[in-house]
C-alpha cells in the first residue's frame, strides 16, 4: 500500500489495495494503524457492490444496524443515501458525528460513492483531536468532567430529512448522554465530543445556560486549520473515525443527483478523559 497524506490536519489516500477482496492479517492491522494516525483514510477506484462493502466493514468489529433507514436487501447493514434531482435537503447536511445519540455510537464509518453530481457534492472532514488540543488550559479544564446529551430529535437530525423509510420510529432510539472530552480506547488521544446536529444541553445545565458555551465550541471545531475538503469521484471510499472526527457533506448540487452507501461498525460506550 502507499500512504500519501492529503492535508495538515486528517486524512491521507490509500492506495494498492482492492477492497474488494478479502484483507490479509497484515492489511488490516496497517489500516487500523493508519486509521489512528490520520483520522480519515481515502481510497480510490474501488469497485464494491453493497454486500462487498458489508463483507468489508466485517472485517473491523460488529456492524451497526442503522434505525431509521433500512439497508439493501442483499446487505441490510448497508444504506443508500442519496440526494435526488427533486431534493432540496441533503443526508446528514451539517457538521456532525454519525449517530452519536446511541448508546454506543460506530466507531467506524465506511461512505462509498456510487453516482456523483457533475460538479460539487465534496464532504468536510474535520479532527476533534486537534479541535481539543488548541482549546485553552482553562477550557480543557472546565469540559474535562461535563458530559452532555445527544438526542436524535435535535434540529439537522434525523427529524428534518426526507429520507427516513418505514421503520418503527417510536422504537428507535433516542438518546444518550455521553463525556465531552471522549478519550480514544487505543490511542488514548482526547477530542472534542460535542456536535451542532445533535447535541442538546451539557447535563444539569439547561439549553439555554448551555448555548453560549456549546456555540463557541461549534465555531472553534469547524476553524480551517482542523479540517480538509475532500472531492469524491466515482468509486471512492472514505473510512473515518467517528470517536475523533466530524464531517459535513456540502448541498451544492441542486438539480443533480448523487448516491452513496454507508456502512457503520460498532462502537464502545464513549470514555472520558480520566
Amino acid at each position: 500500500m502507499k500512504v500519501t497524506p492529503v492535508s495538515t490536519a486528517l486524512g491521507a489516500d490509500i492506495s494498492g489495495i482492492d477492497l474488494s477482496q478479502p484483507l490479509t492479517d497484515k492489511q488490516l492491522s496497517e489500516l487500523q494503524s493508519l486509521q489512528e494516525q490520520f483520522e480519515v483514510l481515502f481510497f480510490h477506484h474501488q469497485d464494491l457492490t453493497p454486500l462487498q462493502q458489508q463483507q468489508l466493514a466485517q472485517q473491523f468489529g460488529q456492524l451497526l444496524e442503522y434505525p431509521y433507514v433500512d439497508g439493501y436487501t442483499e446487505a441490510p447493514y448497508v444504506v443508500e443515501i442519496a440526494k435526488l434531482e427533486k431534493d432540496k435537503l441533503n443526508f446528514g447536511g451539517l457538521w456532525h458525528s454519525d449517530s452519536c445519540y446511541l448508546l454506543q455510537p460506530p466507531a467506524l464509518t465506511m461512505l462509498y460513492a456510487r453516482q456523483l453530481p457533475p460538479l460539487g457534492g465534496d464532504t468536510l472532514f474535520a479532527s476533534m483531536t486537534g479541535a481539543y488540543d488548541a482549546l485553552s488550559s482553562g477550557m480543557k479544564a472546565m469540559l474535562q468532567n461535563l458530559t452532555a446529551k445527544f438526542s436524535a430529535g435535535q434540529s439537522g437530525g434525523y427529524g428534518v430529512r426526507e429520507f427516513r423509510q418505514n421503520k418503527n420510529l417510536d422504537q428507535a432510539p433516542r438518546s444518550s448522554t455521553h463525556p465531552v472530552i471522549r478519550r480514544h480506547p487505543d490511542s488514548g488521544k482526547l477530542s472534542l465530543y460535542v456536535n451542532g446536529a445533535h447535541t442538546s444541553n451539557f447535563t444539569d445545565m439547561t439549553a439555554e445556560e448551555s448555548a453560549p458555551i456549546l456555540a463557541y465550541l461549534y465555531q472553534h471545531q469547524q476553524r480551517p486549520e482542523f479540517s480538509y475538503r475532500f472531492q469524491w469521484r466515482v468509486g471512492s471510499l472514505a473510512m473515518w473515525d467517528n470517536r475523533t472526527t466530524q464531517h459535513n457533506p456540502l448541498n451544492d448540487y441542486h438539480g443533480h443527483r448523487r448516491v452513496m452507501s454507508r456502512v457503520m461498525v460498532v462502537g464502545e460506550v464513549p470514555l472520558g478523559a480520566h
